[in-house]
């Protein structure tokens, strides 16, 4: 059995229904603290979604140098807001970076690999690199860059290189440029000032508390152990880090169905975990409920299904088995109605001419399809 009126609170929460909760898309994405960014159009979609819709608002502020892709947390690539990265980045990746560099010797790279890497990098990006003017440098070209200086890619090589390098704070993924983020300096293209000592004083557990902060405010209803597992924050810092902002929260349960209510007792069948959410969600989602109910499209790497250490509230195995096939870390696009997953979908055809392609994993109505089909023609695609 699904949780479908957590499903709820959460769609609403996450913005996904109703006016725009946020601005613009930079807003969103530092509301959010980081969005799963590994599928770039996904992720440029997840951010339209939650802001009007418009693909167009999104690029333009990659192309501003406000919002960015890195590596902040997990070794998995986040779009964050730019004066995020950097803290964010030294808060949460040491331990993937150590894992990164300990595999090194299994790519037949050493650290004067990596040490060439960097100068050709800052050779060729530094003049493309200016916040709203620099387009950044293509990958290809990179690569090609640090062939010709004699440091080999091939292999995984080249990725795993880039990577390191912006997951020590020297590249980012930046302006939007032929299909790609086009790589820059960080130094340059990050505001001043962004790192850990500038934004907290190089207090971690300020800004553990700051990134608790966004997570339950956009995601929340969530508890602690979905914040330790989305950011892999250790359990013990984020508990020293919650009191900071304990009194910003409602707080509560789930029952079986996903009520929520303010003893553990009192949310029968339930798993008991103590979930935080902004002041006066409660309010708006009793209002707005039917709402949340509705179709959405969303895609593959949404954080509505990406955001918590169980995504079973929004769907049962066979479900997810649908969604990830595999379980391979592949996720397919949803289909959601009624707080729960009821199918997947990608679209099919040529350009010009697309059409939904849905596989339904639950029972849909024809009138139920027809609005799948409305939301699909509405996508916010980043290529026709």
């Amino acid at each position: 059995m699904t949780q479908r009126h957590l499903a709820g609170a959460r769609i609403l929460a996450q913005g996904l229904v109703g006016p725009p909760r946020f601005a613009g898309p930079t807003e969103a994405a530092r509301a959010f603290g980081a969005h799963q960014g590994q599928d770039l159009a996904g992720v440029m979609a997840s951010l339209a979604l939650r802001t009007g819709g418009d693909i167009e608002d999104v690029l333009a502020a990659f192309d501003r140098g406000e919002i960015v892709r890195g590596y902040p947390m997990r070794g998995t690539v986040f779009a964050v807001a730019a004066d995020t990265l950097a803290w964010l980045t030294e808060l949460c990746a040491a331990g993937p970076l150590r894992a990164a560099i300990s595999r090194r010797g299994q790519l037949d790279l050493a650290e004067h690999h990596v040490g060439r890497a960097q100068e050709v990098l800052e050779e060729i990006a530094a003049e493309h690199s200016g916040p709203g003017v620099g387009r950044g440098v293509l990958r290809k070209d990179l690569l090609a860059a640090w062939e010709a200086a004699g440091v080999d890619t091939r292999q995984g090589r080249g990725y795993h290189l880039l990577s390191e390098l912006i997951s020590f704070g020297v590249a980012a993924y930046g302006p939007w440029r032929e299909g790609e983020t086009a790589v820059v300096l960080a130094r340059s293209w990050l505001p001043a000032g962004s790192d850990l000592e500038g934004a907290f004083g190089g207090d971690g557990t300020a800004a553990a508390a700051e990134l608790g902060r966004r997570y339950f405010l956009s995601h929340g209803p969530a508890g602690e152990r979905d914040l330790a597992w989305w950011s892999k924050l250790p359990l013990g810092r984020i508990r020293a880090a919650l009191p900071q902002i304990a009194d910003q929260f409602e707080t509560g349960y789930a029952d079986r169905d996903g009520r929520l209510h303010t003893t553990a007792a009192a949310a029968r069948g339930g798993d008991g975990e103590q979930l935080w959410w902004r002041p006066g969600l409660l309010e708006e989602y009793a209002t707005a409920e039917k709402e949340t109910m509705t179709e959405l499209l969303l895609p593959g790497f949404d954080e509505l299904v990406l955001g918590y250490r169980d995504r079973f509230y929004l769907m049962d195995d066979a479900r997810h088995r649908a969604l990830v096939p595999g379980n391979n870390g592949v996720f397919k696009r949803s289909a959601i109605r009624r707080g729960e997953m009821v199918g997947v979908w990608t679209r099919v055809g040529a350009a010009g001419r697309r059409r939904l392609d849905l596989t339904a994993e639950r029972p849909i109505s024809d009138p139920q399809r027809r609005r799948f089909e409305k939301l699909f023609a509405a996508f916010p695609y980043t290529v026709p």
